[in-house]
């Protein structure tokens, strides 16, 4: 596990008024690399040699346009921690961000053991958002008081509509996901799974089954102030999914006529930004209250700046409540955020999530606190 006192060297080697902010070109590169822009950080982007346009060309800065400063262009995201790529983004003095993709293709073990760059948030706590990990999310809400759905360790524990949520056989990191109603259709489901290649039965075995709550689904995307030991939520957002949506859209009938043809798939195509009545925001609050309270008994310093729960409402009584079904350890991926209210109530101005990032490793900066935030 790389140290704190390695990061701090490598802090004491930075000349930390041409900071530059790095990320991984995927999943919310463009949201950070404004952010930083705005804050007048150098910006930095590693991408994967095919999947490089969007960064290299399209967001490249040219005179006062674009956002992207400098690329590295790898031959695949794992080469990151190669000795030659650390080096350069050290010599530019880069501050790291991580969010979902940096995780899935980079992995933890690297993460952890071989990404020798000061990175904004905690590192060890990254993997907590791993179902299989000792201390994870499960761990930490049961912890923390915070509300989730039932989860079963054997399928014949089953007694109401479940939701299985295994890896994926050609991805692993991304989910397959059926429904099981009793032990009997979990076996039919699971068997029918293997058979057609979605899953394997290897990733069954690590599979989590957890009871299916119906309600509506929110987002709530938080950021947390280590420097002001202030919680604040930056917006809401829900998501979008192919092909679930347009499935959805059909007639019930048609529905089950469809089934027959289509593969359903939930993989994460969007999202949407919205709101919440203004009764809920306390509960929101609180929720993310004791999600910091628990992280940093659990994983100190605890959360450092953006985190999410994925989240349903369900009614009373005596009123609604919400049921925390995933969380976000990094940034959340919905640049929509900055087109809620929240974060203008407290600041002026809607932030995205990126921008909320920069202003605190500018305030970091200019207090001589940078070395708190980044792990």
């Amino acid at each position: 596990m790389i140290t704190q006192d390695e990061i701090i060297e490598i802090l004491e080697e930075y000349n930390q008024d041409k900071i530059t902010i790095g990320v991984l070109g995927s999943h919310s590169a463009l949201d950070i690399c404004r952010g930083a822009k705005d804050l007048g950080f150098r910006t930095l982007v590693v991408c994967e040699r095919g999947r490089e346009k969007t960064y290299d060309i399209y967001y490249r800065t040219d005179g006062s346009k674009g956002i992207v400063d400098q690329t590295i262009i790898l031959n695949k995201f794992s080469d990151i921690t190669a000795d030659g790529v650390l080096r350069e983004m050290r010599e530019n003095n880069v501050i790291f961000i991580p969010h979902r993709s940096f995780e899935v293709y980079v992995g933890f073990d690297r993460i952890e053991d071989e990404f020798l760059i000061p990175l904004f948030g905690t590192r060890s706590m990254l993997r907590a958002e791993e179902r299989d990990a000792p201390r994870n999310q499960y761990y930490l809400m049961e912890k923390g008081g915070i509300p989730y759905p039932r989860t079963y360790k054997r399928p014949e524990e089953i007694d109401r509509l479940v939701l299985v949520k295994a890896p994926e056989a050609e991805r692993e990191y991304e989910r397959a996901f059926f429904f099981a109603s009793s032990p009997d259709e979990y076996y039919r489901n699971s068997e029918r799974m293997i058979r057609e290649g979605k899953i394997t039965e290897e990733g069954l075995k690590k599979a989590v089954i957890e009871e299916f709550v119906i309600g509506a689904q929110f987002n709530f995307n938080y950021f947390y102030s280590l420097l002001d030991q202030r919680l604040e939520l930056l917006g809401i957002d829900t998501r979008r999914q192919t092909n679930l949506d347009g499935f959805l859209r059909l007639p019930a009938s048609q529905q089950l006529e469809a089934q027959r043809f289509v593969d359903v798939r939930t993989i994460e195509a969007g999202h949407i930004a919205c709101t919440v009545k203004e009764s809920l925001l306390e509960q929101i609050f609180e929720l993310g209250e004791r999600f910091v309270r628990v992280a940093r008994d659990e994983y100190p310093p605890g959360i450092i700046g953006p985190f999410a729960l994925q989240s349903v409402f369900i009614p009373g009584p005596p009123k609604e409540r919400a049921i925390v079904f995933d969380v976000s350890l990094r940034v959340q991926g919905s640049p929509g955020t900055m087109f809620t209210p929240y974060s203008g109530y407290l600041y002026g101005q809607s932030l995205s999530v990126g921008k909320r990032v920069a202003m605190e490793i500018r305030k970091a900066i200019q207090q001589g606190r940078l070395g708190e935030t980044v792990t």
